[in-house]
């Protein structure tokens, strides 16, 4: 107990940190997921393509291998630098990157179900009245997709929090080199073998107590927030 006692600070920082990364990533997640949705019910061919091409191949390529991709192909071969005088915090940015370019492509397929369920003669309305598919989309049916997968949103963003542990494989850390959680734990577990079950008791409710939160939270949004139909 001495040692989660003396590491406390560097514990708290590094969930900390993994908030930033999740905020992050989820408000430029949902950005492009929306994105990627209005793409792949786009009435232009090319653009469901586009659409459904990228979510296909990203969704199906384990997070870590589009983590190393942001680093050596996009980081260290093309030269992508967000933040030339601190390398933490370009890091950090590239980590945001990568985990924005995967959970973008659940948030698609969430609001896409979203979409689907809005009655089709609410679209035909809208188009009567003389709304373009943009206005159509803008002011009739996402609204009603959005308020429809709120819970199911929130299983993306408690999915997300988690993922951010993968950022261990670019090395995110603070501007006082406080890893995030997997990678304090990994050194903790490293400095301390002889109380490994309490480490990963430590971090697991750490996580549970970030995320169980916004379980709860989702859930109840979702109730209040439902589409009456």
């Amino acid at each position: 107990m001495d040692v989660i006692a003396d590491q406390f600070p560097a514990i708290r920082d590094s969930f900390l940190l993994c908030l930033r990364l999740a905020f992050f990533s989820a408000v430029l997640s949902l950005a492009l997921g929306t994105l990627l949705a209005v793409l792949r019910v786009s009435p232009v061919p090319v653009l469901r393509f586009v659409g459904a091409a990228y979510v296909n191949v990203v969704r199906n390529t384990p997070l870590t291998l589009v983590m190393l991709f942001v680093l050596f192909g996009l980081a260290f071969q093309l030269g992508l630098v967000i933040d030339e005088e601190q390398l933490h915090l370009n890091n950090f940015w590239l980590a945001v990157l990568a985990l924005t370019l995967y959970t973008s492509t659940f948030v698609c397929e969430v609001l896409r179900s979203g979409i689907n369920t809005v009655h089709v003669g609410q679209a035909e309305a809208a188009r009567a009245i003389g709304l373009t598919f943009t206005q159509n989309l803008r002011h009739v049916i996402l609204p009603q997709a959005f308020r429809a997968v709120i819970a199911p949103m929130g299983s993306v963003l408690i999915a997300l929090t988690k993922n951010t542990t993968v950022a261990v494989v670019i090395g995110v850390t603070t501007a006082d080199l406080v890893n995030e959680p997997a990678g304090l734990m990994r050194s903790l577990i490293n400095a301390n073998g002889d109380i490994v079950p309490l480490l990963f008791l430590v971090f697991a409710l750490g996580f549970v107590a970030i995320t169980l939160p916004m379980g709860l939270l989702t859930s109840w949004a979702a109730t209040r927030l439902q589409v009456r139909r």
